[in-house]
């Protein structure tokens, strides 16, 4: 069975990750990128589908482990009765290889490993071709299947039944070195990795990025780790910046709400993006900026709400069987069929996105003002179209006022670059949509009767994206309706404390089951409350939502608060970025807001 989701640590090298749990299992890593096939995939199914153990052979081994400072190197620090040993687990950023590194060092006494290695290449579909291809001195493991193939040096491996397993000791000051190398099966295998020269350059990778890190206010230690994820998920080749590490954890124990979170949703990677600028990274955004400049390529009509890592448009949603799913939760997913949806806030969030890296020194290029302008023309187009939501519903389009606003914000930024900024478009022309859309969200997007803002035309609903509204600049965060459309959202969103996105009883999404509160929604609530003067409520929030990261800092998608558990995708890019930004707001600058308004 796999480890709760709270339990497992990122490793990164900025192209993949592994996710490793307290129990020193690698039970989910996909090469060389997130949206590549599982090697490891136990994570969603057994230890048949796929993983790599390295504990003491002691069971009754006790463990404790961090980070090393800004990085993601990941130290866990293993106490027996005979002894005491680290194992100091990273990824190295190298340019033109994938590796895990797994270093065991004796801290005191005498401490016997076992280390099992379960390769299933393919998402559990592929058993690989194994030898033995090393030394007695120099053992090494290659296994092939298919495309790929990895080599696995360090220790000799005897197999056992679909398994190969050792056992080694190491006394105090004592190291060995496990590594795993993904290459091409055509090729010939990487050469054997200078593991302290990886060492020291992924330390000073992560830390010198780390160091660039603008915050001053509360929470450093929990923005500066977020901060660091986003990077973690953001391509160092590409710029592509992915929503999560995984594919379908359930959003609903047992339940069917398992999606693949492993591409690059335009509106994630956007608010991904402000989040980056507001804390001082602005290359980041200019590599993203050329990152969507090929992903979006054509046509304005032909926009998808989201990518691939390297800008890919199929991403074809299907369900697999040789993996099943999480404690059961099936079906698996990979691929998303929502990019076939319109959601009519994603270029928005764009454009809003993109003025931010404008105010904060970015200038435009032959190409950058061009595709903006092209996209406020396709906002225009689709003006009268109902939408999916930001929430991706499947079941029947609406007309969300979340998405309404953020096609006025869409306009609002290109009538604003026109005027402050002298770049050239027909901002007559937007100003006046603009201003009729606003007109008709003001009629239509607020509750008649009770004066606050509504999920969407014609329903009385709330949806917990409506406290986006003030964040846009729509309206200040203490605007009668704004206020009235919290106090709804209190008293049908908030379960145990957390908001929930919306009320599923109420069938608008067109799916089964329910789902736990959504932790990005809550971290909006903190914002809402510390821009409307209510301060110590926002505090007492905030510090309870940081209470629900991980022993790492790591946060999911959502949060079962009954049995205090991580649920949904991880690490999530949203809820971190909305943990910035509530941080952001704590310390009265409000971050990335003040660049909307």
């Amino acid at each position: 069975m796999p480890a709760p989701i709270e339990d497992y640590a990122l490793l990164s090298d900025c192209r993949t990750g592994a996710l490793v749990s307290r129990a020193g299992s690698i039970d989910w890593l996909c090469l060389p990128r997130y949206d590549a096939p599982s090697l490891f995939g136990a994570l969603l199914g057994e230890e048949s589908s796929g993983c790599w153990s390295l504990r003491p052979s002691d069971d009754a081994a006790t463990s404790e482990r961090h980070y090393v400072s800004d990085t993601f190197i990941l130290v866990t620090r293993w106490t027996t009765p005979d002894g005491v040993a680290e194992v100091q687990e990273f990824m190295p950023l190298h340019p033109s290889r994938n590796d895990v590194v797994r270093r065991v060092v004796g801290i005191s006494g005498r401490v016997e490993f076992t280390t099992e290695l379960r390769l299933h290449f393919d998402y559990s579909r592929r058993l690989p071709w194994v030898r033995q291809v090393g030394t007695r001195e120099e053992p090494a493991l290659r296994a092939t299947a298919g495309p790929e193939a990895v080599i696995v040096r360090g220790v000799r491996l005897v197999a056992e039944d679909h398994r190969h397993v050792a056992t080694f000791t190491v006394a105090t000051d004592e190291a060995r070195d496990l590594t795993l190398s993904w290459f091409a099966s055509h090729e010939h295998a990487p050469s054997p990795l200078d593991v302290d020269g990886a060492v020291a350059a992924t330390r000073s990778w992560w830390q010198g990025w780390a160091s660039g890190i603008e915050h001053d206010g509360p929470h450093r230690g929990e923005v500066v780790r977020s901060l660091l994820v986003l990077r973690a998920l953001t391509n160092r080749d590409t710029g592509g910046i992915v929503a999560a590490a995984t594919t379908s954890l359930p959003e609903q124990f047992g339940g069917s709400r398992n999606w693949d979170y492993r591409f690059v949703w335009l509106r994630d990677a956007a608010l991904t993006l402000e989040a980056l600028i507001a804390h001082g990274f602005l290359s980041e955004a200019h590599h993203w900026r050329r990152w969507l400049l090929r992903a979006v390529a054509g046509e304005p009509n032909e926009v998808q709400i989201m990518y691939g890592i390297a800008g890919e448009r199929d991403l074809l949603e299907r369900e697999l069987t040789s993996l099943p799913g999480y404690e059961g939760a099936a079906p698996v997913r990979i691929g998303n069929g929502a990019v076939d949806q319109y959601q009519g806030d994603v270029i928005g969030e764009v454009l809003v996105a993109l003025e931010c890296a404008r105010i904060a020194g970015l200038e435009e290029g032959d190409f950058s003002w061009p595709l903006q302008r092209a996209l406020v023309e396709q906002v225009i187009a689709s003006v009268d179209r109902r939408d999916n939501g930001i929430w991706e519903i499947r079941g029947e389009p609406q007309w969300f006022t979340h998405s309404r606003v953020m096609m006025w914000a869409a306009l609002d930024r290109g009538v604003r670059a026109v005027q402050e900024h002298g770049l050239p478009g027909d901002a007559d022309r937007w100003a006046a949509v603009r201003d009729a859309l606003r007109r008709e969200i003001d009629e239509r997007g607020v509750d008649v009767d009770q004066g606050y803002f509504i999920q969407h035309y014609g329903s009385t609903e709330v949806d917990a994206s409506l406290l986006v509204l003030p964040q846009v600049g729509y309206c200040a965060p203490d605007d009668p309706r704004m206020l009235r459309t919290v106090e709804q959202i209190e008293r049908t969103l908030l379960t145990d404390g957390f908001l929930r996105r919306y009320r599923t009883e109420s069938g608008v999404d067109g799916l089964e089951g329910a789902e736990h509160p959504f932790i990005a929604c809550s971290f909006w609530l903190v914002e809402q409350y510390a821009t409307s003067g209510r301060i110590d409520e926002a505090r007492d929030l905030m510090t309870r939502l940081i209470g629900m990261t991980n022993d790492l800092g790591l946060l999911s998608e959502e949060y079962d608060v009954a049995n205090a558990r991580h649920a949904g995708n991880t690490p999530q890019a949203l809820s971190h970025l909305s943990l910035i930004r509530a941080a952001d707001a704590l310390a009265g600058h409000g971050g990335r807001a003040a660049h909307r308004r």
